[in-house]
Parts: structure tokens; sequence; C-alpha cells
């Protein structure tokens, strides 16, 4: 068969033949290549995705990138450009004339003054309580509140009370005599308040001297025939309750209230009748140290006409039935001991009063 001309190709009859195109210039080719995405002959290949660019589709015509030396990019890329995400910043709000929220304690910063302040309130009470315990133990005193209250009033009562409360004028003594007979005792002088030099036998005195002399008080009645006179005395000690309650046992277990070495001294008032009323005409006599007061009562009596007594009895004593002694029959212990014990519940009564009100 033979072989067709350059430039001419067969037409659709087959046998009319027409001359080819121009063949185009080799630009041309190169820029039709290029531009059609469909064209047989494939471009090259993209650009590998560096650590600086990694999504962003280079420009063409850009310079290789550095780990993908001798390719450039010619032509775009098919894949799809991931969107970029505004940056966006918001304003700052107005919190003009709004006051800022106060910071909220944590649980722990709150609990723990707490229980710091606890744990001190707690030292602190332990602390004063075992003070309190310590004292009662050094001075002996473990009565309840109360009872020292209405101790420490009673010595004061010296000099705060009116005399006519602490010796009244006039005592009743129902069933004070002897045999049960009524008595009735008046004042007839009061001493001015002054120390116990004078006031007790030496060794009276000596005895009385651990508990101290603050004050003494004493007043001197009569009975209703003005035949016999009997003093009555308040000595307030300066001693805390367990020197008093020492006090009292002594006097009781060595019977020191019952010796007539120990007795008393009387008031003799001038101008009364009990002027002659002397150590020599004491006839009987009580001593009661009170356990809660710091006072000691006593109370001596005798005849009233100045007559000597040689043997002289404790009330005790005196009191007892079939007693036959001068001071028995004449009931002069009767006086000593039912003034003593009257004068003594009118004090008693009297601070509790006074502790009552200053509570």
């Amino acid at each position: 068969m033979p072989q067709r001309p350059a430039g001419v190709s067969e037409g659709a009859s087959g046998g009319d033949r027409e001359p080819s195109a121009r063949p185009a210039p080799e630009s041309r080719r190169l820029a039709d290549v290029r531009s059609d995405p469909h064209a047989g002959t494939p471009g090259p290949p993209p650009p590998v995705a560096t650590a600086r660019f990694p999504d962003a589709p280079p420009a063409v015509g850009a310079a290789p990138a550095a780990d993908t030396p001798g390719i450039v990019e010619t032509t775009a890329r098919l894949r799809p450009v991931q969107p970029v995400r505004p940056f966006v910043t918001l304003a700052q709000p107005d919190t003009r004339g709004v006051e800022p929220p106060r910071p909220r304690l944590h649980l722990g910063a709150r609990v723990r003054p707490r229980v710091a302040a606890s744990a001190a309130c707690l030292v602190l009470g332990l602390g004063l309580i075992g003070g309190a315990v310590t004292g009662s133990w050094l001075t002996g005193d473990d009565s309840p509140d109360g009872a020292r209250g209405a101790y420490a009033v009673a010595g004061t009562l010296w000099h705060s009370v009116p005399v006519d409360r602490l010796f009244p004028p006039t005592v009743n003594g129902p069933g004070a005599g002897p045999g049960g007979a009524d008595r009735i005792w008046t004042r007839i002088a009061v001493a001015p308040d002054s120390g116990c030099t004078d006031a007790f036998d030496p060794l009276l005195r000596k005895a009385l001297a651990p508990v101290g002399c603050l004050r003494l008080l004493r007043a001197t009645y009569t009975d209703a025939t003005s035949s016999q006179v009997t003093t009555v005395g308040l000595l307030f000690t300066r001693a805390d309750a367990a020197a008093m309650g020492a006090l009292a046992s002594r006097f009781k277990d060595e019977g020191l209230d019952r010796r007539t070495d120990l007795m008393p001294r009387p008031y003799a008032a001038e101008g009364t009748v009990a002027a002659g009323f002397g150590d020599a005409q004491r006839a009987s006599w009580t001593i009661s140290v009170l356990t809660d007061a710091p006072v000691v009562v006593y109370a001596v009596s005798g005849f009233a006409d100045g007559r000597t007594v040689t043997e002289p009895e404790p009330a005790e004593s005196a009191m007892k039935t079939g007693a036959t002694t001068a001071p028995a029959q004449a009931g002069l212990g009767n006086d000593a001991a039912g003034l003593a014990d009257r004068i003594e519940a009118a004090l008693r009564k009297t601070f509790t009063s006074a502790t009552e009100r200053s509570s």
C-alpha cells in the first residue's frame, strides 16, 4: 500500500483527501497542555508539604521548597484549601459602679482559725480550772462557792453591820434557864472594838494565836433580876477555813474550852451593875470556834454583887442535871451558854442574808 504524503489526511468519504493543518509551534503545544486539566500528559507533581507551609497551596512559579530541591510549582493544587479560623478578641465588660465579688475563703481557711481559737479556749479553761484546784488544795478549802462567799462575807461584818444586830438590846431565851425556865437578857454596855491584848488570859491568847486577831467586839448583859451579868464576845480572826477547822478540832480534842486557865475575861462597864465584874468573879464560861466563819464566839458569866468564885465551872458542866456547884445552882452556866448560842445564831443569820444580797 502506497504511503500517504506528509500533511495529507483521509477524509470521511475515504477517497477525498485534504491537506492537513499546519503544525503548531512547540511553545503553543506546551501552553495547551498546561491549561488543559484533562490533557493526557501529566504535569509535574505538587510539592511536598513542609513544616512551614503544611496546607497552604504554593503560588505558581514560587521558589522550590527547601526540602524538595529542584521542583517548581507550575499548577494549582487540586486538593481543597482548609479555611483559616478568624482570630476574635472580646472587649472587657464595663464594671463601673459594680462592687467586685468578695473572695471566697477556702473551707480550710475558715476551719483552721476556728479550730485554733477553740484549742486556745480549751487550754485557757484547763489552766484556770487547774489553778483553782491547786489553790483549793493548798488552802484546804474544797467547799462550794456559796460557802466560800459566806465565809468571806462573815469576816467583814464587824465594820459593816450595826451593833444592835450583832448584840441586840434585848435577847429572849425561851426555856434557856435552869429546868427549862425562860430567860431574858438586857444589854447594859458595849465595849469599843479593840484588839485582843487584854481580853484573854495569857494561855488562852496563846491558844488563839494561830488564827490571829482582826477585831474583838464585846457587850455585857444582865438578867431580869440584875443579879447576874454576862459578857459576850465576837473575835473576828484573820484565818481561812482550814485554820479555823484545825483550831476547832484542837479545842475539842484537847478540851481547851473546859480548862479554867483558859477562861475569857469579862467587860466590866463603869456605872452599870457590871462595874465589879472582874476576873475573880468569873463563874462559868463557854467558847465556840466556828468553821463556816472566821469568828470565835464566847461568853463568861458571874455575879453582879462582885462576889468571888473559887471554883468556876464550864457552862457544859454547870448545865448538867444534878450539878450542885454555885454556878450551876445560880444558872450561870445557862446564862453563858444561852446568850452565846443566840448571839451566834444572830451572826449566822446576818452573814447569810448579806451573802444572798451580794449574789
